[in-house]
């Protein structure tokens, strides 16, 4: 069976991450305070084990966010040890096994002058992105298009008082509501938001509250680059220099150091694998093909959801996604096809079929 390429690490001392693990199937981590206390002392010896310095966090019912910085290149050996630890403790404590975590925890190399101050803002309004509280997702994106009305008062209050409520995060610390643990670094960000060190706390408090009031936030996941990026295009050809990684991820740094690939690789690599033409097994009714296509472009080659769309006569770019995960449920099941998208995806990681026509 071909084994699959793991996701790019970039880890590099003195680099900031932004790290976020789900609960396996989205059910929940933390079943109550006991849990997210013993999370928290866990946090604080991985701070202390290996040497990262804790920027935000927020823990939610089944998922986390950090922001760190790494004094040496050891992120993924940190991160491992604290989902390792907690689950073997969790699952311990509640009678259950298996996984705890959906996969392996997701990093993202992080600008810090461009993105330090907003992804922590981010991070923070976590507890109070819920529908019902009119910050959907989708309710934001009506904002920021102007179709939403102003939000009511009383919502607003509400917004602010959850904000300021939830223990399981670094903003009350930020703003002084809270004490802040050692393990805990606020002074930073702090001074990112510019301004004497003793209004520092209240500038940050505004800068966050303010987009609590509007609902104007804009997710920093729509500027990544290459799906391991966040930060401007000199920040990117920076860390194309300083590029590592292990056996198994050697050719995905390659692509990143290079020119991207892109939707049309995909067609190419599963016509080579296959030995047709994507004309002929696109339409296919029952031929998984063109969802072969659809993984690999989002896995790979990075390819927005619109542009493979558009590449396989789709209308909505959410049949994609769906494709994508109706493959990924295929690929569990089916050791034969697990081998040819193992050769498909071997192929596109190998630089000399680039452009290959």
């Amino acid at each position: 069976m071909a084994r699959m390429a793991r996701p790019i690490r970039i880890e590099q001392a003195g680099g900031w991450y932004h790290v976020t693990a789900r609960g396996n199937e989205r059910r929940p981590i933390y079943r109550d305070n006991r849990d997210r206390r013993h999370f928290c002392a866990l946090l604080a010896e991985t701070v202390a084990r290996f040497q990262v310095r804790l920027h935000a966090f927020v823990l939610m019912d089944n998922h986390y966010h950090l922001l760190v910085e790494l004094t040496q290149p050891n992120l993924s050996r940190a991160m491992q040890w604290l989902n390792v630890s907690y689950s073997v403790w969790f699952n311990r404590r509640h009678g259950r096994s298996g996984h705890l975590f959906q996969g392996r925890f997701k990093s993202v190399a992080v600008d810090r002058e461009a993105w330090g101050l907003g992804l922590s803002r981010y991070i923070h309004l976590n507890p109070v992105r819920l529908g019902k509280l009119g910050l959907s997702k989708t309710e934001q994106r009506r904002v920021r298009a102007g179709v939403a009305g102003r939000p009511d008062a009383a919502v607003v209050q509400e917004r602010i008082r959850l904000l300021r409520r939830h223990r399981w995060s670094s903003y009350r610390a930020f703003i002084g509501l809270g004490r802040r643990p050692a393990w805990l670094t606020c002074d930073e960000v702090l001074g990112l938001g510019g301004g004497e060190a003793q209004e520092r706390r209240g500038r940050y408090r505004d800068y966050v509250e303010t987009a609590v009031r509007e609902g104007l936030v804009k997710s920093p996941w729509e500027e990544l680059k290459e799906q391991v990026v966040l930060g401007t295009q000199e920040f990117l050809a920076g860390l194309r220099e300083k590029l590592a990684g292990d056996a198994r991820e050697q050719r995905g740094v390659r692509r990143l150091k290079q020119a991207g690939l892109g939707p049309g690789d995909a067609v190419r690599a599963v016509e080579w694998v296959r030995g047709e033409k994507w004309e002929t097994f696109r339409d296919r009714h029952g031929d998984g093909g063109r969802d072969m296509v659809f993984y690999l472009g989002r896995r790979v080659c990075a390819a927005k959801l619109d542009d493979l769309a558009q590449l396989a006569g789709v209308k909505e770019y959410a049949t994609v996604a769906m494709a994508v995960k109706r493959f990924e449920a295929r690929l569990r099941k089916t050791p034969t096809l697990r081998k040819q998208c193992g050769q498909a995806e071997e192929w596109l990681r190998n630089p000399e079929n680039w452009g290959v026509t």
